[in-house]
Formats: structure tokens, C-alpha cells, sequence
């Protein structure tokens, strides 16, 4: 669709869309969380609710996980995305960091990026500015031609994300600034930072407009932005409507009367906004990220943020309050909003193909590598040396993140970082192996791009283990094939490989039950639909609809500890808020 080009400006007081003053009522909705294939839906239920406007942050990770292969194609297709909000008629917001936290691995950066002890992150240090100039131009490519001076729908590009939090490199800035003012963005440019005064002035520049994230204390925390941001528009760019899930703790949900009270007052204070977010979607695959304040706290695979637009697409309560909210300021589509509908109930009878977890053997070292020592993105790893020992002995390890411990090949417990549980007792044996985990790179803060795996030596009875370690990486995406082409075997006590099938009438979305299981990943034909903890407080996986297929239809699962029943069953709705264990 070709839309004559516009003029959006930063005015005096107001955003101008040629010329006039124009409010942003905008959603957050990143394309990286969605099945591609649900995109317009998500899209258009968004613009149902009243938003003139999408969001979307992009992440790095997500376009170039490997240094030099840079994908932008099917669900990394941020042009298509960008193009079906136009469609929609409706304006784009891209938040493209380099770095963009959002509860995602690594805040968006790459492993091989982090991974490099001679860069600085976040900075101004040569090596990290020649690696995101070269990342810049290439989302540009994409974005420039899309920019509303062109007849597209990007209206704001924002340079890194609450930066004020982490520094205050204004070098690193002003390059950022002006990488992307010569890759052909045209666009206002602007920055967010929580509206406290050091964090503002922190990632403030002359070429930045200020905009805010907050989700409560409105008058409050306007009045602050309006001090450092003295002329121009008013835009909380995160409007915070609800909030994440870490594995192990409560489900969070925010009252929606509450939340629309706090989003009327910021319209009637005649601000702009945009929702966080307006339609959460799901960490699928190994993207979901950790924070660490002092105690490290992986992410779990849904992300439905409590958003108006659920995981799975449905209308909610809090839609409906904030479309009411929205029609006191702004245009509201007079249409008739779908109701949300039960899917589909059944069993799977799961068959066993053993341990699938055969890795690839890197060699032995006298010191255990660390996971960014052996590749990007690697997240599962065996490390394996002589123990030796006749007698009980207590094991010690700086584990990031989880590990299952076995002597000769018996599991004898685990080292959990997430509750601090770094140590145990060793019975006598020849071997040990520790099976390591990365539950998700610290996406927030000091701790951002921290090695993983095992790091450093083990400690038995308070010395160091010596080498040789035999280490072996496990592809976690490659374990779909190993167990779908993998001959039937005696069902194992864990690790263990399981495949099912199942028939539908029509591709349709499913809510796969994983109570009663451990900790692991699933597959729906081939699409990684991510991990499942039985910590809780998710208990079900989202299927998109379109990872389905009318017909046939097969599941592999890889349990990491132990299935105590081998059946895959679907519920008619999702279930993120079970109690924790």
C-alpha cells in the first residue's frame, strides 16, 4: 500500500503531523514474540482498542546471533512487520538499542559481542562502536525507506534504551546519533529513562527528546519529565500496564481499573503514550532473559505482561477499560470485539527415545571453558573429570546457571543458583559430570553479557579440581530432529527424549499442560515453543496456531530430570499463575 508521504515534527509544545498538533497513542508489540503469521491479527485487535500507533523494540541477538550472518527474513522480517502497521494505518515507533533490556537474552545484545573480554558495552570504546555502526546501518536499511517523509509508518526512532541507568557516555551517544542520522533516518530521534533526574541527565543529549517509563504517580512523575525536558511534547514511552514473571515466583497481574485510572490520567494531562505492552506474546526458543539485583532470577517463556491483548491473542478486561479510557481523547473503531474462544482439549501418549543429549565432544581442558569460551549461544554443556575419590566428598561450583551433578554416571543431586545452592556432598566414585544450564542471560544492569556455564575450576573439599575436564556442547534447537529421527528405546530416568502425534481438523491454538513434568523444552512440528519449569508459576506453553497444520501433527519434548507421566495433554486455556513450587 502506498500512502502519500507526511511531515511528523517535534513542536514547541506538541508533535506535529504536517503541521498540526498530533497525540501518539501508541502500543508496544514486538514482532519478535509473535508467530509472523499473527502479526496483522495482533496488529489489528491493537488498533481496535484505539492506538494510532505500534511499538516495537529490535533486537540484535534475534537478527545476528552469529557474528556475520545477519537474518532478516520470516520472523526476523522487521520490514514486512513495519509495512503490515502501515497497512493497519497506523504509525510506527522502532527502538532498535543497540541494547534494549525488555526482558530478553541479553538485553538484545549478542553472545559473540559480550563474549569479548577486549569490549565495553553500552560505551564509546572503539572495538563496541565499529560492532553496532555495522548493526545500525543494516536496521536502517530497513527502516529509512519506511520513515513517514516517504510514505511510511515510522514516525520516532529512539537511540539506546534508559541509558541514564547505566551511564552517562555522551561520545557514545552522540555516535549512536550520528550513525543513525547518516544511515537515512529523517525521523525525530528520542531517548527514555525512568523520570528520576540523574538517570534523565544521564542519557540526555541535544539530539535526544526525553520521554519517560513509568506506570504509576502520573502527575508526579510528569511534572519531573516536564523539568528536564522543558519544551516539546510530553510521552511516557512506557506505560507500564503490567508486568514480568520470573520462574519461582507469583504471577503478576495489575487491576485493570486501576491501570485505566492511571492511563486517563495521563491523557487529560495531554501527554502522549505508549503502552507496555499493548500485547506481550512469548519468549519462545531460548530468548527469554534474567535479572540479577542481587540474586539472579531467570525469566519464564510467556511473556503476557497481564497486556489488554493476552499471550494467545485474546480481547481482556483491561482492553475493554483502556479502549473506554481511550474514546474520551481520540477515535475509538466502532466494531464488534471478538470473544475469546476455548481450544482444543486432548491427550498425547508420549513414546520414550532414551537420552538424547549425545553433544558434540570438544576435547579436554585443563580448566572447564566457559559457555561464551566455546561459541555464541551455546546453552547446554557436559563437563566431565576423574573424581577419584573412595570417600564422601562436599563439591563446590560457581555454576550460572543450573547443573545436575551425576558420580559415575548416577545423578546424585543438583547446584541451583537461582535459590543459591552452589555446593553438595559427593559419594565416592571415579567420575563426575556436571550437566550446565544457562536459564537465561541477565538482561538488566552491572551483569549484563556475564559469562556462563561453569566458571572456573570446581572446588573438592575446598581445592581445585584438576583436569583434564571432557567437555561436550549440546545444541538445544538441534535436539527437535535427534529425538523426532531418534529409533524407539526403554524409557529413560532423565535426561529423556519423547514424541507423540496428533490430528486436527484445522491449524488452531493450543495451551500444551506441563504439570507433572521437570524442567525441559518443547516442540510443536519443529517450532520451539521454549522452556517449561516445574518451579512454576507457568504451567502451560502457548502454541500458536500457525506452528499447526490441519492433519498430522507431531510433539517432541526433552526432559532434562524426570516425566512422571509420558502424556502431552492440551487445556482449553492457558495457565501462568499456578502456585510455585
Amino acid at each position: 500500500m502506498t500512502t502519500p508521504p507526511s511531515r511528523f515534527e517535534i513542536g514547541e509544545t506538541d508533535f506535529l503531523l504536517d503541521g498540526q498538533p498530533h497525540r501518539i497513542i501508541s502500543g508496544a508489540l514486538h514482532y519478535a514474540r509473535v508467530h509472523p503469521d499473527q502479526w496483522r491479527d495482533r496488529i489489528r485487535t491493537a488498533r481496535l482498542m484505539g492506538l494510532n500507533a505500534i511499538e516495537t523494540y529490535v533486537m540484535w541477538n534475534f537478527h545476528e546471533p552469529v557474528r556475520g550472518e545477519w537474518d532478516a527474513a520470516g520472523p526476523r522480517d522487521l520490514g514486512r512487520f513495519l509495512d503490515l502497521v502501515a497497512e493497519e494505518g497506523l504509525h510506527a515507533i522502532v527502538r532498535p538499542g543497540p541494547y534494549v533490556c525488555a526482558e530478553w537474552h541479553n538485553g538484545g545484545l549478542p553472545t559473540w559481542l559480550t563474549a569479548d573480554p577486549g569490549l565495553r558495552p553500552r560505551s564509546s570504546e572503539p572495538g563496541y562502536l565499529a560492532a553496532v555502526t555495522g548493526y545500525l546501518e543494516r536496521v536502517n536499511r530497513i527502516i529509512a525507506p519506511r520513515q513517514i517523509d516517504t510514505g511510511g509508518s515510522v514516525i520516532l526512532v529512539q537511540i539506546e534504551n534508559e541509558y541514564g541507568a547505566y551511564g552517562a557516555d555522551k561520545a557514545y551517544l552522540a555516535e549512536l546519533i550520528r550513525v543513525t542520522r547518516a544511515s537515512g533516518i529523517t525521523v525525530p530521534l528520542t531517548q527514555v529513562d525512568q523520570p528520576i533526574p540523574h538517570m534523565l541527565e544521564g542519557g540526555a543529549h541535544e539530539g535526544l527528546h526525553k520521554t519517560g517509563s513509568f506506570g504509576s504517580r502520573i502527575g508526579e512523575r510528569l511534572a519531573v519529565l516536564r523539568e528536564h525536558q522543558p519544551t516539546g511534547p510530553l510521552m511516557c514511552m512506557e506505560f507500564w500496564c503490567g508486568w514480568f514473571d520470573h520462574w519461582g515466583e507469583k504471577h503478576h497481574t495489575t487491576g485493570f481499573a486501576d491501570s485505566a485510572r492511571d492511563l486517563d490520567e495521563l491523557l487529560a494531562a495531554g501527554a502522549s503514550v505508549n503502552i507496555y505492552m499493548v500485547h506481550g506474546g512469548t519468549n519462545f526458543g531460548l530468548t527469554a532473559g534474567a535479572n540479577d539485583s542481587g540474586r539472579y532470577l531467570p525469566m519464564v517463556t510467556s511473556y503476557d505482561y497481564d497486556a489488554p491483548i493476552s499471550e494467545s491473542g485474546d480481547v481482556t478486561e483491561k482492553f475493554r477499560a483502556f479502549r473506554d479510557v481511550i474514546a474520551k481523547y481520540a477515535p475509538v473503531p466502532d466494531a464488534e470485539l471478538p470473544e475469546p474462544v476455548d481450544a482444543p482439549v486432548f491427550d498425547v501418549a508420549l513414546a520414550s527415545v532414551g537420552d538424547p543429549l549425545s553433544g558434540l565432544d570438544r576435547g579436554d581442558f585443563d580448566v572447564p571453558p566457559s559457555m561464551d569460551e566455546l561459541g555464541p549461544d551455546v546453552a547446554l554443556v557436559s563437563y566431565e573429570a576423574s573424581l577419584d575419590t573412595d570417600v564422601a566428598a562436599v563439591l563446590a561450583a560457581d555454576v550460572r546457571d543450573y547443573a545436575w551433578v551425576h558420580v559415575d554416571e548416577r545423578r546424585v543431586g543438583a547446584l541451583q543458583r537461582t535459590i543459591g545452592d552452589l555446593s553438595l556432598a559427593l559419594p565416592p566414585g571415579a567420575r563426575v559430570r556436571l550437566l550446565v544450564e544457562e536459564t537465561g542471560r541477565v538482561n538488566y544492569d552491572a551483569k549484563l553479557g556475564e559469562p556462563k556455564g561453569l566458571i572456573g575450576a570446581p572446588l573438592l573439599n575446598g581445592r581445585p579440581m584438576a583436569g583434564p575436564w571432557r567437555v561436550r556442547t549440546i545444541d538445544v534447537a538441534g535436539l527437535h530432529d535427534a529425538v523426532r529421527d531418534a529409533a524407539p528405546a526403554a524409557p529413560s530416568a532423565g535426561p529423556a527424549g519423547l514424541r507423540g502425534e496428533f490430528t486436527l481438523d484445522a491449524p488452531a491454538d493450543l495451551f500444551l499442560d506441563t504439570n507433572g513434568w521437570g524442567k525441559g523444552y518443547a516442540w510443536i512440528n519443529g517450532f520451539f515453543l521454549g522452556r517449561y519449569w516445574r518451579r512454576g508459576p507457568q504451567r502451560t506453553l502457548f502454541v500458536p496456531g500457525p506452528a499447526t497444520r490441519a492433519g498430522v501433527n507431531t510433539i517432541v519434548i526433552v526432559e532434562l530430570e524426570a516425566i512422571t507421566d509420558p502424556t502431552a495433554r492440551f487445556l482449553p486455556r492457558p495457565d501462568l499463575g499456578h502456585e510455585v513450587e
